[in-house]
């Protein structure tokens, strides 16, 4: 097994942990227990360290210098490559999970904004931030509450 197979391999454990993780999130978000959530995002920052650190090392082994995308360059690497078959099918691999996990990762954050919103409404409810209802005076037209009972029957 050669280094890049081995370390693609470790890559693609990585990514499909965090899918798991990020499945976890989902679920918490769905069930509104932010409790879960905290611990959640201790283990993904965890992860992507992880492998922020395994794709440094993807890139000294593959010596992957230059100005284009990691993509790019692994892709033209692996072209130069033909021998690395089974490092080809991996990379292959890494991407679709990586494309999974990005995906789940935009509906959490979807989720997260929603939860945020409704607890910002929440919170405004509760603050008055919202005006007042209307009502409507003796002549039929709509009229402001002042919140005084006896300037609102005057």
């Amino acid at each position: 097994m050669t280094a890049l197979v081995n370390l693609l391999t470790r890559e693609t454990e990585l990514v499909s942990r965090f899918i798991l993780v990020l499945n976890r999130e989902q679920a918490a978000l769905k069930a509104v227990a932010p409790d879960a959530l905290a611990e959640i995002n201790a283990e993904k920052l965890q992860l992507v360290e992880q492998l922020n650190q395994l794709g440094g090392e993807r890139a000294k082994i593959a010596d992957l210098a230059g100005t284009a995308s990691d993509i790019e360059k692994m892709k033209a690497w692996l072209q130069h490559n033909p021998q690395e078959k089974k490092s080809a099918a991996l990379w292959v691999k890494l991407l679709k999970l990586a494309k999974e996990a990005k995906a789940l990762h935009d509906l959490n954050g979807k989720l997260l904004s929603i939860h945020l919103q409704h607890a910002n409404d929440a919170i405004a409810v509760l603050t008055q931030q919202h005006q007042e209802h209307s009502l409507y005076g003796s002549n039929g037209q709509s009229a402001m509450s002042t919140g005084s009972r006896i300037v609102d029957s005057a």
